[in-house]
Protein backbone atom coordinates (compact mmCIF):
# COMPACT_ATOMS: atom_id res chain seq x y z
CA UNK A 1 0.00 0.00 0.00
CA UNK A 2 1.04 3.37 -0.97
CA UNK A 3 1.00 5.92 1.34
CA UNK A 4 0.76 8.45 -1.22
CA UNK A 5 -2.68 7.51 -1.65
CA UNK A 6 -3.92 6.13 1.89
CA UNK A 7 -6.10 7.90 3.96
CA UNK A 8 -3.62 8.12 7.40
CA UNK A 9 -4.25 12.16 8.43
CA UNK A 10 -1.38 12.30 10.96
CA UNK A 11 -1.06 15.23 13.58
CA UNK A 12 2.10 17.11 14.39
CA UNK A 13 0.72 18.21 17.68
CA UNK A 14 -0.75 16.63 20.17
CA UNK A 15 -4.67 16.56 20.45
CA UNK A 16 -5.90 18.44 23.88
CA UNK A 17 -8.86 15.82 25.17
CA UNK A 18 -6.24 13.00 25.08
CA UNK A 19 -5.14 11.73 28.08
CA UNK A 20 -3.59 8.43 27.59
CA UNK A 21 -0.98 8.01 25.32
CA UNK A 22 -2.60 4.96 23.54
CA UNK A 23 -5.25 8.05 22.81
CA UNK A 24 -2.82 10.69 21.95
CA UNK A 25 -1.08 8.22 19.84
CA UNK A 26 -4.17 7.13 17.87
CA UNK A 27 -5.13 10.46 16.65
CA UNK A 28 -1.48 11.48 15.49
CA UNK A 29 -1.36 8.43 13.68
CA UNK A 30 -4.46 8.69 11.80
CA UNK A 31 -5.55 5.23 13.31
CA UNK A 32 -9.25 7.00 14.55
CA UNK A 33 -11.42 10.14 14.23
CA UNK A 34 -13.87 11.06 16.72
CA UNK A 35 -17.38 11.18 15.74
CA UNK A 36 -18.80 12.14 18.85
CA UNK A 37 -18.37 11.51 22.84
CA UNK A 38 -17.29 8.05 23.03
CA UNK A 39 -18.04 7.10 19.01
CA UNK A 40 -15.13 6.95 16.63
CA UNK A 41 -14.37 5.73 13.23
CA UNK A 42 -11.55 3.49 12.82
CA UNK A 43 -8.97 5.01 9.48
CA UNK A 44 -7.55 2.29 7.36
CA UNK A 45 -4.20 1.70 9.39
CA UNK A 46 -6.13 1.73 12.36
CA UNK A 47 -8.81 -0.91 11.13
CA UNK A 48 -5.82 -3.04 9.94
CA UNK A 49 -4.67 -3.32 13.40
CA UNK A 50 -8.44 -4.81 14.59
CA UNK A 51 -8.37 -6.64 11.69
CA UNK A 52 -5.35 -8.69 13.26
CA UNK A 53 -6.35 -8.73 16.31
CA UNK A 54 -9.45 -10.48 15.17
CA UNK A 55 -8.00 -12.62 12.96
CA UNK A 56 -5.85 -14.06 16.37
CA UNK A 57 -9.07 -14.28 17.97
CA UNK A 58 -10.66 -16.28 15.68
CA UNK A 59 -7.68 -19.00 15.23
CA UNK A 60 -7.54 -19.72 18.58
CA UNK A 61 -11.24 -19.67 18.95
CA UNK A 62 -11.02 -22.25 16.14
CA UNK A 63 -8.57 -23.82 17.72
CA UNK A 64 -10.53 -25.43 20.75
CA UNK A 65 -13.53 -25.72 19.11
CA UNK A 66 -15.80 -22.93 19.42
CA UNK A 67 -18.39 -21.82 16.33
CA UNK A 68 -18.20 -18.26 15.07
CA UNK A 69 -21.89 -17.06 14.56
CA UNK A 70 -23.15 -13.36 14.42
CA UNK A 71 -25.97 -12.02 16.63
CA UNK A 72 -27.89 -8.64 16.27
CA UNK A 73 -27.13 -5.42 17.79
CA UNK A 74 -30.65 -4.68 18.49
CA UNK A 75 -32.39 -7.12 20.98
CA UNK A 76 -35.93 -6.93 22.03
CA UNK A 77 -36.86 -6.12 25.44
CA UNK A 78 -38.62 -9.42 26.36
CA UNK A 79 -35.57 -11.21 26.28
CA UNK A 80 -34.02 -9.20 28.92
CA UNK A 81 -37.29 -9.04 30.51
CA UNK A 82 -37.46 -12.80 30.31
CA UNK A 83 -33.92 -13.16 32.48
CA UNK A 84 -34.59 -10.38 34.84
CA UNK A 85 -32.30 -7.85 33.77
CA UNK A 86 -34.53 -5.30 31.95
CA UNK A 87 -34.67 -3.46 35.20
CA UNK A 88 -31.44 -4.40 37.02
CA UNK A 89 -28.51 -3.65 34.35
CA UNK A 90 -28.58 0.20 34.79
CA UNK A 91 -28.86 3.60 32.29
CA UNK A 92 -25.89 2.02 30.54
CA UNK A 93 -28.11 -0.45 28.59
CA UNK A 94 -29.80 2.03 25.57
CA UNK A 95 -33.67 1.36 25.61
CA UNK A 96 -35.45 2.71 22.69
CA UNK A 97 -39.03 1.98 20.99
CA UNK A 98 -39.03 0.57 17.51
CA UNK A 99 -42.04 2.03 15.02
CA UNK A 100 -44.29 -0.57 16.18
CA UNK A 101 -43.38 1.07 19.80
CA UNK A 102 -41.95 -2.20 20.79
CA UNK A 103 -39.33 -1.95 23.40
CA UNK A 104 -35.79 -2.84 22.07
CA UNK A 105 -31.88 -2.36 23.29
CA UNK A 106 -28.73 -1.96 21.80
CA UNK A 107 -26.74 -5.13 22.97
CA UNK A 108 -23.71 -4.52 25.52
CA UNK A 109 -23.63 -8.20 25.69
CA UNK A 110 -25.91 -11.68 24.37
CA UNK A 111 -26.30 -13.43 27.05
CA UNK A 112 -30.21 -13.23 26.60
CA UNK A 113 -30.04 -13.79 22.72
CA UNK A 114 -27.72 -16.50 22.34
CA UNK A 115 -28.89 -17.96 25.45
CA UNK A 116 -32.74 -18.26 23.53
CA UNK A 117 -31.22 -19.31 20.69
CA UNK A 118 -29.73 -22.67 21.95
CA UNK A 119 -32.75 -23.09 23.82
CA UNK A 120 -35.04 -23.03 20.76
CA UNK A 121 -32.32 -25.06 18.96
CA UNK A 122 -30.79 -27.78 21.14
CA UNK A 123 -32.33 -30.77 22.40
CA UNK A 124 -30.42 -33.46 23.65
CA UNK A 125 -27.47 -33.85 25.37
CA UNK A 126 -25.87 -35.77 22.16
CA UNK A 127 -25.50 -32.05 21.14
CA UNK A 128 -23.51 -30.53 24.21
CA UNK A 129 -21.22 -29.00 24.91
CA UNK A 130 -22.06 -26.20 22.45
CA UNK A 131 -19.35 -23.61 22.66
CA UNK A 132 -20.96 -20.46 20.39
CA UNK A 133 -18.91 -17.22 19.57
CA UNK A 134 -18.67 -13.67 17.58
CA UNK A 135 -16.70 -10.46 16.95
CA UNK A 136 -19.41 -7.53 16.77
CA UNK A 137 -20.29 -4.32 17.82
CA UNK A 138 -21.67 -3.74 21.27
CA UNK A 139 -23.28 -0.24 22.45
CA UNK A 140 -22.72 0.52 26.83
CA UNK A 141 -24.15 4.24 27.21
CA UNK A 142 -21.58 5.33 29.44
CA UNK A 143 -21.97 8.09 31.33
CA UNK A 144 -18.11 10.00 30.73
CA UNK A 145 -16.94 7.85 27.73
CA UNK A 146 -12.94 9.17 28.10
CA UNK A 147 -9.57 7.60 26.65
CA UNK A 148 -10.52 7.49 23.64
CA UNK A 149 -11.07 3.80 22.13
CA UNK A 150 -10.11 2.56 25.81
CA UNK A 151 -13.57 3.19 27.08
CA UNK A 152 -15.61 4.06 24.32
CA UNK A 153 -19.77 3.76 23.95
CA UNK A 154 -19.34 1.79 21.12
CA UNK A 155 -16.90 -1.21 20.81
CA UNK A 156 -15.65 -4.05 18.86
CA UNK A 157 -15.93 -7.42 21.55
CA UNK A 158 -15.36 -11.30 21.18
CA UNK A 159 -17.99 -13.20 23.16
CA UNK A 160 -18.26 -16.31 23.54
CA UNK A 161 -20.97 -18.48 25.07
CA UNK A 162 -20.81 -22.51 26.17
CA UNK A 163 -23.51 -24.39 26.86
CA UNK A 164 -23.01 -28.13 29.22
CA UNK A 165 -25.14 -30.96 30.20
CA UNK A 166 -22.57 -30.71 33.26
CA UNK A 167 -20.98 -28.09 35.73
CA UNK A 168 -17.81 -30.26 35.46
CA UNK A 169 -18.02 -30.04 31.42
CA UNK A 170 -17.98 -26.28 31.89
CA UNK A 171 -15.09 -25.81 34.50
CA UNK A 172 -13.37 -27.82 31.51
CA UNK A 173 -14.55 -25.38 28.39
CA UNK A 174 -13.55 -22.85 31.31
CA UNK A 175 -10.29 -23.85 31.59
CA UNK A 176 -9.93 -23.94 27.69
CA UNK A 177 -11.09 -20.51 27.11
CA UNK A 178 -8.82 -19.47 30.03
CA UNK A 179 -5.70 -21.04 28.05
CA UNK A 180 -6.66 -19.34 24.69
CA UNK A 181 -6.95 -16.34 26.03
CA UNK A 182 -3.00 -16.42 27.48
CA UNK A 183 -2.71 -17.42 24.22
CA UNK A 184 -4.12 -14.88 22.18
CA UNK A 185 -2.46 -12.32 24.69
CA UNK A 186 1.28 -13.56 24.38
CA UNK A 187 1.07 -13.53 20.70
CA UNK A 188 -0.31 -9.75 20.80
CA UNK A 189 2.96 -9.24 22.46
CA UNK A 190 1.31 -8.05 26.13
CA UNK A 191 2.00 -8.57 29.16
CA UNK A 192 -1.02 -9.51 31.18
CA UNK A 193 -1.77 -11.41 34.53
CA UNK A 194 -4.80 -13.18 34.75
CA UNK A 195 -6.74 -12.24 38.34
CA UNK A 196 -9.29 -13.59 40.47
CA UNK A 197 -12.35 -10.48 39.91
CA UNK A 198 -15.61 -10.05 40.68
CA UNK A 199 -18.89 -11.26 38.39
CA UNK A 200 -20.57 -8.41 38.62
CA UNK A 201 -23.78 -7.79 36.48
CA UNK A 202 -23.05 -10.98 34.23
CA UNK A 203 -23.31 -13.09 36.99
CA UNK A 204 -21.81 -16.16 37.58
CA UNK A 205 -20.08 -17.90 40.67
CA UNK A 206 -16.71 -17.40 39.42
CA UNK A 207 -14.62 -15.24 37.22
CA UNK A 208 -11.04 -14.24 36.18
CA UNK A 209 -10.37 -11.24 34.48
CA UNK A 210 -7.60 -10.93 32.06
CA UNK A 211 -5.04 -7.44 33.11
CA UNK A 212 -2.87 -5.95 30.54
CA UNK A 213 -0.45 -4.24 32.89
CA UNK A 214 0.11 -0.45 32.75
CA UNK A 215 -0.17 2.74 34.75
CA UNK A 216 -2.75 3.98 32.52
CA UNK A 217 -5.62 0.95 33.69
CA UNK A 218 -8.37 2.04 35.77
CA UNK A 219 -8.31 -1.39 37.52
CA UNK A 220 -6.27 -1.95 40.64
CA UNK A 221 -5.19 -5.07 41.24
CA UNK A 222 -2.88 -7.13 44.09
CA UNK A 223 -0.30 -9.11 42.61
CA UNK A 224 1.66 -11.59 45.02
CA UNK A 225 5.56 -11.16 44.33
CA UNK A 226 6.30 -14.55 44.78
CA UNK A 227 3.37 -16.68 43.36
CA UNK A 228 0.90 -16.61 40.62
CA UNK A 229 -1.93 -15.42 43.21
CA UNK A 230 -3.09 -12.06 41.68
CA UNK A 231 -7.03 -10.69 41.99
CA UNK A 232 -8.47 -7.58 41.46
CA UNK A 233 -8.96 -5.27 44.74
CA UNK A 234 -12.95 -5.68 44.43
CA UNK A 235 -11.90 -9.23 45.15
CA UNK A 236 -8.92 -9.65 46.56
CA UNK A 237 -8.17 -10.81 50.37
CA UNK A 238 -4.49 -10.40 51.89
CA UNK A 239 -2.71 -10.77 55.49
CA UNK A 240 -2.95 -7.17 56.93
CA UNK A 241 0.14 -6.22 58.78
CA UNK A 242 0.18 -7.13 62.21
CA UNK A 243 0.19 -4.45 65.03
CA UNK A 244 1.23 -4.65 68.96
CA UNK A 245 -1.35 -5.13 71.19
CA UNK A 246 -2.90 -1.65 72.70
CA UNK A 247 -0.47 -0.56 76.06
CA UNK A 248 -1.86 0.31 78.97
CA UNK A 249 -5.21 -1.31 80.62
CA UNK A 250 -8.84 0.07 80.78
CA UNK A 251 -10.57 1.96 78.64
CA UNK A 252 -10.01 6.25 78.85
CA UNK A 253 -12.02 8.60 77.28
CA UNK A 254 -9.39 11.09 76.05
CA UNK A 255 -10.25 14.96 74.51
CA UNK A 256 -9.58 15.18 70.91
CA UNK A 257 -10.53 18.51 69.68
CA UNK A 258 -9.86 19.93 65.98
CA UNK A 259 -9.23 16.44 65.89
CA UNK A 260 -10.60 14.82 62.39
CA UNK A 261 -8.08 12.66 60.30
CA UNK A 262 -7.01 9.18 61.48
CA UNK A 263 -3.79 10.12 61.40
CA UNK A 264 -4.27 13.10 63.90
CA UNK A 265 -6.44 11.57 66.46
CA UNK A 266 -3.93 8.65 66.61
CA UNK A 267 -1.04 10.94 67.15
CA UNK A 268 -3.03 12.49 69.53
CA UNK A 269 -3.80 9.42 71.31
CA UNK A 270 -0.51 7.88 71.25
CA UNK A 271 -1.25 4.56 69.21
CA UNK A 272 -0.30 3.64 65.92
CA UNK A 273 -3.61 4.03 63.22
CA UNK A 274 -3.54 0.27 62.89
CA UNK A 275 -4.75 0.34 66.42
CA UNK A 276 -7.98 2.34 65.88
CA UNK A 277 -11.02 1.57 65.01
CA UNK A 278 -13.03 4.16 62.16
CA UNK A 279 -16.59 4.30 61.56
CA UNK A 280 -18.66 4.64 58.39
CA UNK A 281 -22.47 4.50 57.79
CA UNK A 282 -24.02 3.82 54.86
CA UNK A 283 -27.66 3.11 53.20
CA UNK A 284 -27.63 0.28 50.88
CA UNK A 285 -30.03 0.17 47.74
CA UNK A 286 -32.59 -1.75 49.67
CA UNK A 287 -33.17 1.30 52.10
CA UNK A 288 -31.41 -0.46 54.96
CA UNK A 289 -28.53 1.70 56.77
CA UNK A 290 -26.11 0.24 57.78
CA UNK A 291 -23.01 0.96 60.50
CA UNK A 292 -19.31 -0.22 59.37
CA UNK A 293 -16.10 -0.61 61.14
CA UNK A 294 -12.52 -0.94 59.39
CA UNK A 295 -9.29 -0.67 61.11
CA UNK A 296 -7.58 2.92 60.74
CA UNK A 297 -4.84 2.25 58.56
CA UNK A 298 -7.43 0.39 56.02
CA UNK A 299 -10.63 1.22 53.75
CA UNK A 300 -13.86 -0.21 53.05
CA UNK A 301 -14.68 -2.32 50.17
CA UNK A 302 -18.21 -1.85 49.27
CA UNK A 303 -17.95 -5.11 46.36
CA UNK A 304 -16.92 -6.92 49.81
CA UNK A 305 -19.56 -5.16 51.53
CA UNK A 306 -22.22 -5.93 49.18
CA UNK A 307 -21.95 -9.62 48.97
CA UNK A 308 -22.08 -9.94 52.87
CA UNK A 309 -25.23 -8.69 52.80
CA UNK A 310 -26.62 -9.24 49.50
CA UNK A 311 -26.98 -5.04 48.48
CA UNK A 312 -25.11 -4.05 45.01
CA UNK A 313 -25.18 -0.49 45.10
CA UNK A 314 -24.19 1.94 48.57
CA UNK A 315 -24.11 5.70 49.55
CA UNK A 316 -22.49 7.37 52.43
CA UNK A 317 -24.77 9.11 54.62
CA UNK A 318 -23.14 11.84 56.87
CA UNK A 319 -24.17 14.65 58.72
CA UNK A 320 -27.29 15.07 60.78
CA UNK A 321 -28.57 12.06 59.67
CA UNK A 322 -25.63 10.10 61.30
CA UNK A 323 -26.75 11.16 64.64
CA UNK A 324 -30.35 10.35 64.01
CA UNK A 325 -29.49 6.80 63.16
CA UNK A 326 -26.28 5.90 65.04
CA UNK A 327 -27.40 8.17 68.18
CA UNK A 328 -23.51 9.66 68.26
CA UNK A 329 -21.94 12.78 66.22
CA UNK A 330 -20.26 11.76 63.07
CA UNK A 331 -16.68 11.86 63.58
CA UNK A 332 -17.01 10.39 66.89
CA UNK A 333 -18.90 7.26 66.56
CA UNK A 334 -17.69 4.19 68.66
CA UNK A 335 -18.90 0.82 68.82
CA UNK A 336 -20.83 1.76 72.33
CA UNK A 337 -23.38 2.59 73.64
CA UNK A 338 -25.48 2.49 69.67
CA UNK A 339 -28.94 3.73 69.71
CA UNK A 340 -30.84 0.58 69.09
CA UNK A 341 -31.76 -0.56 65.60
CA UNK A 342 -28.73 -0.23 63.55
CA UNK A 343 -27.08 -3.41 61.85
CA UNK A 344 -23.52 -2.94 62.86
CA UNK A 345 -20.64 -4.93 60.38
CA UNK A 346 -16.90 -5.27 61.70
CA UNK A 347 -14.26 -5.85 59.30
CA UNK A 348 -12.30 -9.43 60.27
CA UNK A 349 -9.16 -7.29 60.41
CA UNK A 350 -10.82 -4.38 62.89
CA UNK A 351 -12.28 -7.73 65.30
CA UNK A 352 -9.10 -8.98 65.45
CA UNK A 353 -7.82 -6.28 67.69
CA UNK A 354 -7.88 -7.19 71.29
CA UNK A 355 -7.76 -3.35 72.27
CA UNK A 356 -8.45 -0.52 70.29
CA UNK A 357 -9.12 2.97 70.14
CA UNK A 358 -12.65 4.86 67.89
CA UNK A 359 -14.55 7.22 68.62
CA UNK A 360 -16.56 7.86 72.24
CA UNK A 361 -20.35 9.01 70.50
CA UNK A 362 -18.92 12.55 72.16
CA UNK A 363 -17.88 16.02 69.86
CA UNK A 364 -14.06 16.37 70.34
CA UNK A 365 -13.37 12.74 72.07
CA UNK A 366 -12.03 9.56 71.44
CA UNK A 367 -11.81 6.19 73.55
CA UNK A 368 -8.66 3.94 73.98
CA UNK A 369 -8.31 0.85 75.26
CA UNK A 370 -12.30 -1.15 74.26
CA UNK A 371 -12.65 -3.99 73.25
CA UNK A 372 -15.37 -5.98 71.57
CA UNK A 373 -16.43 -7.72 74.29
CA UNK A 374 -16.57 -5.03 76.65
CA UNK A 375 -20.29 -4.12 78.16
CA UNK A 376 -21.97 -2.29 76.07
CA UNK A 377 -20.91 -2.79 72.71
CA UNK A 378 -23.52 -3.40 70.25
CA UNK A 379 -23.82 -6.95 68.60
CA UNK A 380 -22.47 -6.86 65.23
CA UNK A 381 -21.45 -9.51 62.32
CA UNK A 382 -17.74 -9.85 61.21
CA UNK A 383 -16.53 -10.41 57.53
CA UNK A 384 -14.12 -9.65 55.36
CA UNK A 385 -15.20 -6.06 54.29
CA UNK A 386 -11.60 -4.35 53.55
CA UNK A 387 -9.65 -3.36 50.87
CA UNK A 388 -6.60 -5.23 50.51
CA UNK A 389 -3.66 -2.42 51.16
CA UNK A 390 0.37 -2.32 49.68
CA UNK A 391 2.68 -4.93 51.44
CA UNK A 392 -0.26 -7.34 52.71
CA UNK A 393 0.54 -10.89 53.26
CA UNK A 394 -0.54 -12.90 50.21
CA UNK A 395 -3.20 -15.32 51.41
CA UNK A 396 -1.74 -18.48 49.68
CA UNK A 397 1.81 -17.62 50.22
CA UNK A 398 4.65 -16.25 52.72
CA UNK A 399 4.87 -13.38 49.59
CA UNK A 400 3.69 -9.98 50.16
CA UNK A 401 0.91 -8.13 47.45
CA UNK A 402 1.83 -5.31 45.26
CA UNK A 403 -0.60 -3.08 43.81
CA UNK A 404 -0.41 -2.11 40.44
CA UNK A 405 -2.44 -0.79 37.60
CA UNK A 406 -4.44 -2.94 35.20
CA UNK A 407 -6.07 -2.84 31.91
CA UNK A 408 -9.12 -5.28 31.51
CA UNK A 409 -9.02 -6.65 28.14
CA UNK A 410 -10.84 -10.23 28.78
CA UNK A 411 -12.93 -11.87 31.29
CA UNK A 412 -14.25 -15.83 31.69
CA UNK A 413 -17.70 -16.46 33.69
CA UNK A 414 -18.68 -19.37 34.94
CA UNK A 415 -22.31 -18.86 35.05
CA UNK A 416 -24.06 -21.58 35.84
CA UNK A 417 -27.36 -21.85 35.15
CA UNK A 418 -28.69 -17.94 36.08
CA UNK A 419 -29.75 -17.50 32.39
CA UNK A 420 -30.71 -20.68 31.13
CA UNK A 421 -33.39 -21.60 34.42
CA UNK A 422 -35.08 -18.05 33.70
CA UNK A 423 -35.14 -18.51 29.73
CA UNK A 424 -36.23 -22.37 29.67
CA UNK A 425 -32.73 -23.61 28.35
CA UNK A 426 -33.12 -27.54 29.20
CA UNK A 427 -32.02 -30.20 27.32
CA UNK A 428 -33.22 -34.15 27.52
CA UNK A 429 -30.39 -36.32 29.29
CA UNK A 430 -29.48 -40.20 28.04
CA UNK A 431 -32.88 -41.15 30.89
CA UNK A 432 -35.08 -38.41 29.25
CA UNK A 433 -35.72 -36.30 31.96
CA UNK A 434 -35.41 -32.64 30.87
CA UNK A 435 -32.53 -30.71 32.37
CA UNK A 436 -31.37 -27.06 32.64
CA UNK A 437 -28.17 -26.51 30.87
CA UNK A 438 -25.44 -25.18 32.55
CA UNK A 439 -23.39 -22.22 30.77
CA UNK A 440 -20.25 -20.29 30.31
CA UNK A 441 -19.40 -16.58 29.03
CA UNK A 442 -15.92 -15.53 27.92
CA UNK A 443 -15.36 -11.73 26.52
CA UNK A 444 -12.53 -9.62 25.07
CA UNK A 445 -12.25 -6.17 24.07
CA UNK A 446 -11.19 -6.46 20.86
CA UNK A 447 -11.17 -2.81 20.05
CA UNK A 448 -9.93 -1.94 23.94
CA UNK A 449 -6.84 -4.48 22.73
CA UNK A 450 -5.21 -2.24 20.06
CA UNK A 451 -5.09 0.74 22.73
CA UNK A 452 -3.91 -1.60 25.81
CA UNK A 453 -0.78 -2.57 23.07
CA UNK A 454 0.19 0.75 22.32
CA UNK A 455 -0.09 1.90 26.17
CA UNK A 456 2.45 -1.23 26.45
CA UNK A 457 4.28 -0.40 23.46
CA UNK A 458 5.22 3.46 22.70
CA UNK A 459 8.00 5.75 22.56
CA UNK A 460 8.33 9.16 22.71
CA UNK A 461 8.57 8.81 18.81
CA UNK A 462 5.18 7.04 18.08
CA UNK A 463 3.94 3.76 18.40
CA UNK A 464 6.15 0.43 18.42
CA UNK A 465 3.66 -2.32 17.00
CA UNK A 466 4.65 -5.60 18.19
CA UNK A 467 4.45 -7.76 14.90
CA UNK A 468 1.15 -9.12 16.01
CA UNK A 469 -0.62 -6.48 16.05
CA UNK A 470 1.35 -4.45 13.40
CA UNK A 471 -1.13 -2.60 11.07
CA UNK A 472 2.19 -3.52 7.99
CA UNK A 473 4.74 -5.66 9.27
CA UNK A 474 7.25 -3.68 6.90
CA UNK A 475 7.45 0.28 6.26
CA UNK A 476 9.40 1.23 3.16
CA UNK A 477 10.73 4.66 2.75
CA UNK A 478 11.96 4.93 -0.60
CA UNK A 479 14.25 8.21 -1.34
CA UNK A 480 15.01 9.33 -4.79
CA UNK A 481 12.53 7.37 -5.90
CA UNK A 482 12.66 8.62 -9.46
CA UNK A 483 16.01 7.08 -10.03
CA UNK A 484 16.01 4.90 -12.23
CA UNK A 485 18.25 1.86 -10.30
CA UNK A 486 16.39 3.07 -7.31
CA UNK A 487 13.16 2.76 -9.27
CA UNK A 488 14.46 -0.94 -10.66
CA UNK A 489 15.74 -2.13 -6.78
CA UNK A 490 12.70 -1.45 -5.65
CA UNK A 491 10.26 -3.48 -8.40
CA UNK A 492 12.60 -6.63 -7.82
CA UNK A 493 12.04 -6.11 -4.38
CA UNK A 494 8.58 -5.40 -3.59
CA UNK A 495 8.04 -8.73 -6.61
CA UNK A 496 10.19 -10.95 -4.12
CA UNK A 497 7.92 -9.68 -1.41
CA UNK A 498 4.38 -9.63 -2.98
CA UNK A 499 6.03 -13.88 -3.24
CA UNK A 500 6.35 -14.02 0.07
CA UNK A 501 2.99 -13.12 1.15
CA UNK A 502 4.22 -9.61 3.02
CA UNK A 503 2.50 -6.95 1.95
CA UNK A 504 4.52 -3.70 2.69
CA UNK A 505 3.71 0.17 3.33
CA UNK A 506 5.48 2.32 1.25
CA UNK A 507 6.30 6.12 1.87
CA UNK A 508 6.39 6.75 -2.12
CA UNK A 509 5.77 10.39 -0.95
CA UNK A 510 7.82 13.95 -2.61
CA UNK A 511 8.84 14.93 0.80
CA UNK A 512 12.45 15.25 2.40
CA UNK A 513 13.67 12.39 4.28
CA UNK A 514 13.87 13.51 7.71
CA UNK A 515 9.70 14.17 7.55
CA UNK A 516 9.38 10.48 5.63
CA UNK A 517 11.65 9.07 8.76
CA UNK A 518 9.77 10.70 11.67
CA UNK A 519 6.30 9.76 10.38
CA UNK A 520 7.26 6.51 9.88
CA UNK A 521 8.56 6.54 13.73
CA UNK A 522 5.01 7.65 14.76
CA UNK A 523 3.40 4.97 12.58
CA UNK A 524 6.03 2.67 14.09
CA UNK A 525 6.06 -0.24 12.15
CA UNK A 526 8.15 -3.02 13.15
CA UNK A 527 10.54 -2.81 10.48
CA UNK A 528 11.74 -0.47 8.17
CA UNK A 529 13.69 -0.96 4.88
CA UNK A 530 15.13 2.66 3.06
CA UNK A 531 16.15 2.13 -0.06
CA UNK A 532 17.64 5.64 -1.72
CA UNK A 533 20.73 5.93 -4.76
CA UNK A 534 23.18 5.79 -1.91
CA UNK A 535 22.28 2.28 -0.50
CA UNK A 536 21.57 0.78 -3.66
CA UNK A 537 24.91 2.39 -5.10
CA UNK A 538 26.84 -0.16 -2.24
CA UNK A 539 24.13 -2.85 -3.26
CA UNK A 540 22.65 -2.49 0.49
CA UNK A 541 18.90 -1.94 2.09
CA UNK A 542 19.45 -0.15 5.31
CA UNK A 543 16.88 -1.78 7.83
CA UNK A 544 15.65 -0.32 11.24
CA UNK A 545 13.96 -2.33 13.67
CA UNK A 546 11.39 0.22 15.46
CA UNK A 547 11.46 -1.69 18.94
CA UNK A 548 15.32 -1.52 19.53
CA UNK A 549 15.96 1.14 17.25
CA UNK A 550 18.51 -0.99 15.79
CA UNK A 551 19.80 -0.04 12.40
CA UNK A 552 21.81 -3.16 10.04
CA UNK A 553 22.77 -3.08 6.24
CA UNK A 554 21.48 -6.08 4.39
CA UNK A 555 22.45 -7.06 0.63
CA UNK A 556 20.18 -6.22 -1.50
CA UNK A 557 19.53 -9.65 -2.65
CA UNK A 558 19.37 -11.21 0.84
CA UNK A 559 16.53 -8.25 2.21
CA UNK A 560 13.30 -10.50 1.66
CA UNK A 561 15.17 -13.51 3.13
CA UNK A 562 16.14 -11.54 6.17
CA UNK A 563 12.92 -9.54 7.03
CA UNK A 564 11.23 -13.67 6.32
CA UNK A 565 13.33 -14.64 8.73
CA UNK A 566 12.64 -11.75 11.12
CA UNK A 567 9.14 -12.41 11.06
CA UNK A 568 9.18 -16.27 11.21
CA UNK A 569 9.45 -16.51 15.31
CA UNK A 570 6.56 -14.46 15.22
CA UNK A 571 4.16 -16.90 13.35
CA UNK A 572 1.83 -14.25 12.70
CA UNK A 573 2.12 -13.63 8.92
CA UNK A 574 -1.09 -14.16 7.92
Amino acid sequence: MQLSTLLVPTLKETPAQAELASHRLMLRAGLIRQVTSGLYTYLPLGLKALRRIEQVVREEMDGIGAQEVLMPMVQPAELWQSSGRWEQYGKELLRFKDRHDREMALGPTHEEVVTDLVASQVRSYKQLPLVLYQIQTKFRDEIRPRFGVMRAREFVMKDAYSFHATSEDVAATYRAMYDAYGRIFTRLGLRFRAVEADTGSIGGSASHEFQVLAEAGEDLLAVCDACDYAANVEQAVGRPRVVAPLAGEGVQKVPTPGKSSIEDVAAMLGVDPAQTVKALVLQGDDGKVRLVFVRGDHQLNEIKLGKATGVDDWIMVDGERVAELTGQPAGFIGPQGLKGGIEVWVDEAAAALPRFAAGAGEVDHHVRGLSWRDEGIAPHHVADLRQVAQNDGCPRCRGELNLVRGIEVGHVFHLGNKYSAAMGATFLDGSGEAQVMEMGCYGIGVSRLIAAVIEQHHDEDGIVWPVGVAPYRLHVVVLDGEDPEVAAAWASLEGQLQHAGIEPLVDDRDLRPGIKFKEADLLGMPYRWVLGKRGIGKGIVEVAHRDAKLKEEVKLEEAVTHLAALLAPQNEEP
